[in-house]
């Protein structure tokens, strides 16, 4: 069993049977979902959060095989590899103590230690190194050779020094036990440039404050590192040492590890203020900055992670946000001056009507628009009214509030939805595809309407960056950040599946086993011979290979088609296990689907064979009385009050429905109708404690909140769902971070607080 196999099945608490066989899967060219959902036996029932873990660290590990394979060869053709250093190497469980260890044989310009082992120092370094009882200049004065540029011996034992310095600094426990060391008990201090104080007070909550950096939270640290970025911010790194916080290149405590780790003691011997000396520049000269590097390189790996895992986790919810369904729903693209655009849509999503309205200033035609509205929905049986959050989009609600009062014969419902996103939607080569002739201005409306009926199959058509629900979302790997979108909306295409003969090419292309050419061809063969109805015609598709369309097929679902097992989770391959259910039931396929009465009376294990065991067989018996069914939440809309549109309307003590738009690690974000998110913060969001926010709500969830406090000069508002709580509890702001005067002590934050820098990691989403 390999390293590697042995390493996943640890981390993921699993047997490595199950780790081996879903990594040949994998390599295999499987998709997470498919294997999640169709290979459980394979496995040992690995879900599908644990296989994207194996799936990213087995991409890593992997990397640090070939790495250390590099580094061992390197050594090697050095005849350098002992047997220790090799042993060593491959025990190395990170790429950080891969490198520590090649760091000595790293191959690099002449160093001066590189120059004074040339000119036969090594020997003067070492000897007084395990000899302090010599006197450093009397064993210099040996070394004094002219012809090698030691012209006497103070030449010697500067370049004995360099030897020395280079020595301690590459020495791999030393490295890792300081490292460590630092990373525990640091202080990560900001200052402000003196001449950028105007120019960066976005940042001012950094200006002079310092944080223990291994509890700095992802989105301070990535506000801190874009103050850098952006020439506002001084950063470094601090011990506490004597009461008093000194900058790593004067810490005493790294100097006196590092001399311990050599053995280097002041007992008065001659040599022994000189070796201290050598210590204290290897430290200060060599270690102190790479170290400082490379805490800063993990500060920022480590809130990159937490940042794009919560940018995940919020496009999750917000894919897999309750759809209104295949309803006639007029979509309403909100503005002053150019309008409001208008978009109706039939229940499949297809364009029937467009036009602009112009209600609101300069024009201010209200009855017309009204008119103009009133004629459209009742022409195309309309049901419900989508409403972009935007600019104008409160007037525009009042308008549709209007409609329904005047006309209640329609039957409208109207509902305020997201817009992000929809702009870059209009001016997509997939847009024009999907709407050609049609006026950018009027896609956005289009786009609206469409994701009432189904949040998933509008937005994946944009690109997840666009949708705007991370954190400090443009300061990450952007190759790693779009990995893990891609991730998240490959497992909710596929946990919802998708009706093959109404899906978009976007949305196809994100089926287990799909791309984009291989979903333009479907839709391709779908319009040239007409809908599908049945599963296996999809192997008349150009491309669509075996292996595609046994990846595919359990995602695809055929709605009124020959089979009925056409519109279900379960995977053509285990057709045969429901005839044997019917058989055994004496029921036909029609009679057995829904009938929850006979299936629970089923046993899976009667029904199993050397191919389909218990998991898959307790899948489809589960599929077969709920068939199609759809994980996503029952739909519900929030109704913002009336006559609260702008903050100059909140006042302290108001309850509130609003829409949670995005989650992040100190709160959750809600839109209420003002145009300007307010902010729960996380010690807001429940009675009890909560460490994690999204363990409370998610991105689209429809919330009842209290406002607390209104900044009206900086435009922030702060909530809470703890109804009971006093308002004046959440009067004050404090700052993010503690600021050096201040006592260095625990502290538990004020509740309710309302920091600056949240609300700038908000905007800087």
């Amino acid at each position: 069993m390999s390293a590697i196999v042995q390493r996943l099945a640890q981390e993921l608490a699993s047997r490595p049977e199950q780790v081996s066989a879903a990594i040949q899967l994998l390599d295999g060219g499987a998709s997470v979902p498919f294997i999640a959902r169709y290979r459980k036996e394979v496995t040992g029932g690995l879900d599908d959060a644990q296989l994207r873990t194996l799936e990213q660290r087995l991409g890593y590990l992997r990397e640090l095989e070939e790495r250390r394979q590099v580094v061992l060869d390197s050594i090697r053709q050095q005849g350098k590899l002992e047997p220790a250093l090799e042993s060593a190497i491959r025990e190395a469980d990170s790429k950080t103590r891969l490198e520590d260890l090649y760091l000595p044989y790293k191959p690099r310009r002449r160093s001066k230690a590189h120059m004074a082992r040339e000119a036969g120092l090594e020997p003067l370094a070492l000897g007084l190194l395990e000899d302090p009882a010599q006197d450093p200049a009397s064993l210099a004065a040996t070394y004094v050779d002219g012809d090698k540029g030691i012209d006497d011996p103070q030449a010697a034992l500067d370049g004995a020094r360099q030897i020395l310095m280079e020595y301690f600094a590459e020495d791999a426990e030393l490295s890792t036990e300081l490292r460590e060391y630092l990373w525990r008990h640091a202080l990560l201090s900001s200052s402000v440039v003196p001449d950028k104080r105007q120019e960066g007070i976005k940042f001012s909550d950094y200006f002079d404050a310092a944080e223990a950096i291994a509890r700095i939270p992802s989105h301070r640290a990535l506000a801190l590192l874009r103050g850098r970025a952006e020439g506002v911010l001084q950063l470094r790194l601090m011990l506490q040492e004597n009461d008093e916080r000194l900058p790593l290149s004067a810490s005493a405590v790294c100097e006196e590890r590092l001399r311990a780790r050599f053995g280097l003691r002041r007992e008065g011997r001659p040599a022994d203020a000189w070796l201290a000396d050598s210590a204290r520049w290897a430290w200060r000269v060599k270690l102190a900055t790479r170290l400082e590097s490379e805490l800063m390189l993990r500060l920022r790996e480590q809130a990159e992670t937490e940042a794009i895992g919560v940018f995940s986790r919020n496009l999750k919810d917000l894919l897999m946000a309750a759809p209104a369904g295949p309803r006639p729903t007029l979509g309403l693209d909100p503005g002053y001056r150019t309008g409001v655009k208008v978009a109706v849509v039939d229940a499949t999503g297809k364009l029937l009507d467009s036009a602009t309205i112009y209600p609101h200033a300069p024009q201010k035609h209200w009855d017309q628009a009204l008119q103009t509205l009133a004629v459209l929905a009742r022409k195309h049986g309309v049901e419900l009214i989508s409403i972009g959050n935007g600019t104008a989009s409160r007037e525009t609600d009042r308008l549709a509030a209007e409609l329904m009062q005047r006309h209640p014969e329609l039957r409208l419902t109207r509902v305020m939805v997201s817009e992000a996103g929809a702009s870059v939607y209009s001016a997509s080569a997939l847009a024009a595809e999907e709407l050609p002739g049609l006026d950018v201005s009027l896609r956005g409306a289009v786009s609206i309407a469409r994701r009432l009926q189904d949040p998933l199959a509008e937005l994946v058509k944009i690109d997840p960056k666009a949708i705007g629900v991370g954190q400090y979302q443009h300061d990450v790997d952007q190759r790693q950040l779009g990995h893990s979108l891609a991730a998240v909306v490959e497992d909710c295409v596929n946990a919802v599946g998708v009706d093959v003969n109404t899906a978009s090419v976007a949305l196809l292309s994100h089926i287990s086993g799909l791309n984009k050419t291989l979903a333009h061809n479907i839709v391709a063969h779908r319009d040239q011979h007409g809908a599908f109805t049945d599963r296996r015609q999809l192997k008349q598709v150009a491309r669509l290979g075996p292996k595609a369309f046994e990846q595919a097929a359990g995602f695809l679902r055929i709605n009124g088609g020959d089979n009925p097992l056409d519109a279900s989770a379960v995977h053509p391959e285990a057709y045969g296990v429901v005839r044997r259910i019917m058989r055994h039931t004496g029921k036909s396929i029609d009679q057995l689907m829904g009938d929850s009465a006979t299936l629970r009376k089923l046993r899976a294990a009667d029904f199993t064979d050397e191919h389909f065991g218990e998991p898959t067989v307790g899948d489809i018996l589960r599929e077969l009385e709920k068939p199609g069914r759809d994980p996503r939440p029952r739909f519900k809309t929030a109704k913002f009050k009336e006559g609260v549109e702008t903050l100059a309307d909140l006042e302290p003590g108001m309850l509130l429905e609003g829409v949670v738009t995005n989650v992040t690690n100190f709160g959750a974000f809600v839109d209420i109708g003002v145009h300007q998110d307010g902010l729960v913060h996380i010690s807001a969001l429940a009675e009890r404690f909560v460490k994690d926010p999204r363990s409370v709500v998610k991105a689209g969830e429809v919330v009842t909140v209290k406002v607390m406090a209104v900044d009206h000069e900086r435009k922030r508002i702060s909530l809470s769902m703890r109804l009971g709580d006093d308002d004046r509890q959440h009067t004050e702001q404090p700052g993010a971070t503690r600021s050096r005067k201040q006592p260095r002590r625990r502290e538990k934050r004020p509740q309710g607080s309302l920091a600056a820098a949240f609300a700038k990691a908000r905007n800087g989403a």
